[in-house]
């Protein structure tokens, strides 16, 4: 605390103010030197929110990571450490060879996240660093995947999700509903009604949705590793599974009303289905962290039955 002109100035968090001043500029140097990317990042994730739109969720999980560890963190002094410059001048390198030379935006984001790495390992130091890792790594799910990338592997998912449909639809006709279904390729006939699955679900961006939230919820409630790593190889599976609800629910829509399947509807089904892969994602760490506290309590029943 310090006075100046009679009016008290109060640092917060106990550091001075000089720090936060260079603390802000330094963040507005970064921001204008990623400005193209932060720019198309945003357009790209508002202009397909339901596929996207957990773009603009990821960076505030990864700030409140970062707050959940404050009380580490302010045990462990920052110092600067040069071999950071070495990540630090790589991504900035990459990012402008990724604007002019081979343009890309998912690698101009990546460019972008180890730049950040650099610099934070550059001023804080290694003792730090460790400590927000993490949820540096987890900015990675903010970056829009490339399309080339997307159109490789999303068919298969399509495939998936149009049979795993057909065999929905095809049990809940066989219970008694009035409606015959169809498939043929990724386009499925319900009640007379075609519904294409290749525009109807992008399979493979539900799966970077999952992921991202998988990783949000393995990171926040457990700080043990292979709960973790259990829970990112589960989301692949839990988004599949999420993915064939999402076409037989919108195969279901289209008999009564084509146009649910698409537009603001389609967004809300999604939606929904994220707000249920998170129950799961929930439960299943909860399964999980019951198998460890077993695995604890035996020996400490062993020893009091001693």
């Amino acid at each position: 605390m310090a006075t100046e002109g009679g009016n008290t100035i109060t640092a917060p968090a106990g550091l001075p103010t000089q720090a936060w001043v260079k603390g802000g500029l330094l963040m507005a140097a970064f921001v204008g030197l990623f400005y193209v990317f932060f720019v198309r990042q945003a357009q790209h994730s508002a202009g397909a929110m339901e596929d996207w739109g957990h773009a603009f969720i990821v960076p505030l999980i990864s700030g409140w990571m970062v707050w959940q560890n404050r009380e580490e963190l302010a045990k462990r002094a920052a110092s600067t450490f040069w071999p950071g410059l070495l990540p630090l001048v790589l991504g900035i390198v990459c990012y402008f060879f990724f604007i002019v030379g081979f343009p890309n935006h998912m690698f101009m984001g990546f460019s972008m996240i180890l730049t950040l790495a650099g610099l934070c390992l550059l001023l804080l130091g290694p003792r730090v660093f460790q400590v927000i890792f993490l949820p540096l790594a987890y900015l990675v799910f903010a970056v829009s995947v490339s399309e080339q990338v997307i159109i490789k592997i999303t068919f298969t998912l399509q495939q998936i999700a149009a049979v795993g449909a057909w065999l929905v639809l095809r049990m809940i006709s066989a219970m008694g509903a009035d409606f015959v279904v169809f498939i043929e390729g990724n386009t499925l006939t319900v009640g007379g009604k075609a519904l294409n699955v290749a525009e109807a679900c992008s399979g493979m961006r539900m799966v970077v949705a999952f992921m991202a939230l998988a990783g949000a919820v393995g990171l926040l409630t457990t700080k043990v590793w292979w709960q973790r790593v259990s829970l990112m190889l589960l989301a692949i599976p839990v988004a599949v599974f999420n993915n064939v609800l999402r076409v037989a629910v919108l195969g279901l829509l289209s008999m009564w009303k084509p146009d649910l399947a698409t537009g603001d509807a389609h967004m809300l089904i999604g939606t929904v289905l994220l707000v249920l892969g998170l129950g799961m994602f929930m439960g299943i760490q909860w399964v999980l962290s019951k198998i460890v506290h077993d695995e604890q309590e035996k020996p400490g029943k062993q020893v009091a039955r001693g």
